[in-house]
């Protein structure tokens, strides 16, 4: 059984074989993976009227728990945005009532994002309905297989973290 990926590596084969390194599989391999998940996630929170940095800065909200918040520095440093780009995310998202800014009382140069409690409604509606996308694209993997590849997928994010 072959896949576009197999097509794919044996062109290169062809071609230019110098270019097969041991990672070049795997790396292929993994980004149609992420490219499958993205679609999934952005076809969801579309529905939702979202965009992926809405949903981004909802997830990293609700799943900080209680009390829903984050600074505003932390969050551009959680979803690896600039400053001005989570401030233009946070405007939108206050403008919809979902999240709210408060003033941090102990250091008045910073604020808080909070979400608001229709923020942490949407959030979870979004995120589980982004959970049940995920595993529309991964069905088809046996239980036993997706358990084994997540298992090698920690071991080989071990090294990457060094």
């Amino acid at each position: 059984m072959t896949d576009r990926v197999d097509d794919l590596m044996a062109k290169w084969q062809t071609e230019l074989p110098e270019a097969l390194v041991a990672s070049t599989e795997f790396g292929k391999r993994v980004m149609v993976l992420a490219t499958a998940l993205d679609e999934a996630t952005r076809a969801t929170v579309t529905e939702f009227g979202l965009t992926g940095a809405d949903f981004g800065v909802l997830a990293a909200l609700r799943r900080n728990g209680k009390p829903y918040r984050l600074k505003a520095n932390e969050l551009s440093s959680s979803l690896l945005l600039s400053s001005g780009g989570t401030s233009n995310v946070v405007n939108r998202l206050v403008t919809r009532g979902l999240v709210e800014r408060e003033a941090d009382h102990a250091d008045g140069r910073s604020t808080y994002v909070r979400l608001t409690p229709s923020g942490v409604s949407l959030a979870e509606d979004v995120t589980l309905a982004n959970t049940k996308s995920h595993e529309k694209v991964l069905a088809a993997i046996p239980a036993d297989l997706l358990e084994r590849a997540t298992l090698a997928m920690r071991d080989v994010f071990g090294y990457l973290d060094q």
